[in-house]
């Protein structure tokens, strides 16, 4: 037999029997529908975190005491001090000292509890962060320790609603501070959340909280972004009398953080995330390859009789074994190429219910992820159908035709 003729009798043998074949593949568009989702998502995630940190540009750090990211730890560790000392560096271009302010956020009955951070206006601009209506902070604000405050977008959302927060007044802890200005919704940087503090001036933070240490202090490098941060890591080191030559970060009482240290640490996140929930879906992939390989071996059984007939007629060993090969693989293509499509629309579906919740997000229908798709459909149909195939192969024509 031909190429031509085997393909045929496959697709005559898919037809004859149109509902199993249909359910036969229902495992296998499970499956490749799920890879593609879920390494598309996890790609589309990864995008949507790396395109907030692009935002504020690479050159932007954050210095924390060790306490900061540790419960318990201790935050008495950044002074005023080392904030004026990191202003002498060449390698750092602005550096703005914050005062968090632990305390909730009142207006009328509606309470929450973002962070309050009390910060230099140059906060805004090393962030990103940009003005949706009112004004933003100014250094009269800051020279007159005024009770101002500026609201990130959610924030405001929580506590007024869809109402103008501009002019009205909020209540943080015991103090009534004026809003004069809410931003533009932002999402995340640097590992945190944007939309949710409330900024109000640094110096009206000082002495509101009585604080004698920064929570911590935020800086634009100039130009090597790795360099600065050897550069401020020196510095406080020398001044906190640390020794550690071996550079052990456990040792330091202290954490710089980079855009581009975060970049690093979101790759590896939402490659292990990704690589992770591939595998989950792939199970699905091993479910539905053994769903082909016993209907293929009930198909043989079933179709015994023919099998002996055409060996009769002159049928070789290996065209039997191509026929039933090429079933099982047409079966696992065709599920794999509606799973395609399937996983691509729950995608984009999905993604226009983030981008409700997250601003802009865009799907990013992986090609990595269909190629992969693709192939393990195909080894899948190859691996699970061998079997079945040999053993139509190997049935002889006699016993094959007395078959009941």
């Amino acid at each position: 037999m031909n190429n031509s003729d085997l393909l045929r009798a496959a697709l005559r043998g898919i037809k004859i029997h149109t509902s199993r074949s249909s359910l036969t593949m229902l495992g296998i568009i499970i499956g490749v529908a799920s890879v593609v989702l879920m390494v598309s998502l996890g790609n589309s995630f990864q995008n949507y975190i790396l395109t907030q940190i692009a935002t504020i540009g690479t050159n932007t750090m954050d210095v924390f005491p060790k306490g900061f990211e540790k419960f318990g730890g201790n935050l008495d560790s950044l002074t005023y001090e080392d904030e004026g000392a990191i202003k002498q560096l060449s390698t750092v271009e602005r550096v703005t000292p914050i005062i968090i302010v632990g305390k909730p956020v009142h207006y009328g009955k509606e309470e929450v509890s973002p962070m309050v951070m009390g910060a230099e206006r140059t906060l805004f601009g090393n962030y990103g962060l940009t003005l949706d209506h009112g004004r933003l902070l100014e250094q009269s604000d800051e020279d007159g320790a005024k009770a101002v405050a500026v609201l990130a977008y959610q924030t405001a959302v929580d506590l007024f609603g869809n109402r103008d927060p501009v002019g009205q007044k909020i209540t943080v802890g015991e103090s009534s501070f004026l809003v004069v200005g809410v931003l533009r919704s932002m999402g995340s940087a640097l590992l945190q959340n944007l939309d949710k503090p409330v900024f109000i001036p640094f110096s009206t933070a000082r002495a509101a909280s009585g604080q004698k240490f920064l929570s911590f202090i935020n800086l634009k490098t100039i130009g090597d972004s790795a360099l600065a941060k050897q550069d401020i890591t020196s510095l406080l080191r020398q001044r906190h009398h640390i020794q550690n030559p071996g550079n052990d970060p456990d040792k330091d009482d202290f954490i710089a953080r980079g855009a581009e240290q975060v970049t690093g640490i979101v790759n590896s996140v939402t490659l292990g995330l990704t690589i992770f929930l591939a595998l989950v879906a792939g199970i699905s992939l091993i479910v539905g390859g053994i769903g082909i390989m016993n209907i293929m071996l009930v198909s043989v059984t079933e179709r015994t009789r023919e099998i002996g007939l055409r060996k009769a007629v002159g049928a070789r060993r290996r065209d039997i074994l191509l026929q039933f090969l090429l079933e099982a693989v047409m079966l696992t293509v065709t599920g794999g190429l509606v799973g395609i499509a399937v996983g691509g629309v729950a995608g984009w579906l999905l993604s226009v219910i983030a981008a409700k919740f997250l601003g802009e997000f865009s799907f990013v229908l992986s090609i990595t992820a269909i190629a992969l798709a693709v192939c393990m459909a195909v080894g899948t149909g190859l691996i699970f159908g061998i079997y079945p195939a040999r053993r139509a192969s190997t049935l002889s024509p006699i016993d094959a035709l007395k078959y009941e």
